[in-house]
């Protein structure tokens, strides 16, 4: 069982910068996908960002492709999204999640076997 912790959220004005953060419990965490998905009020949770095991393919939102960066850190079981320039569009809850499909960098939540709480984050203009 992987157990995520986010942090990082809160509120940030549009055109800032801001860093979430996931702690993973997995010894192995080296053999996960990592992503984060991002969950606004009336809406489906879609995928951010996704990066690979080794940390060298990575997938984006179309919409945060060039804004946000995700990152891993396998020696010490983390995982990041650095925002930068966000936009108030990208308020939301951010989840951080594993999959255990290592050999493809995961993109549907059904892919995902493991979710961290979420963390609240606000884009004020």
């Amino acid at each position: 069982q992987v157990q995520l912790v986010e942090s990082g959220g809160g509120m940030v004005q549009a055109g800032g910068s801001l860093r979430l953060s996931c702690a993973a419990s997995e010894r192995n965490f080296v053999d996960y996908t990592m992503g984060w998905f991002c969950q606004a009020p009336g809406t489906e949770r879609e995928i951010v960002a996704a990066i690979s095991f080794h940390g060298t393919t990575t997938y984006y939102l179309a919409s945060v492709k060039d804004r946000f960066t995700i990152s891993r850190d396998n020696a010490k079981n983390m995982v990041y999204l650095r925002m930068n320039s966000p936009k108030p569009e990208d308020t939301a809850v951010y989840y951080c999640a594993a999959s255990r499909a290592k050999w493809k960098v995961a993109r549907l939540q059904d892919e995902y076997e493991y979710w961290g709480q979420g963390t609240q984050v606000t884009v004020s203009l």
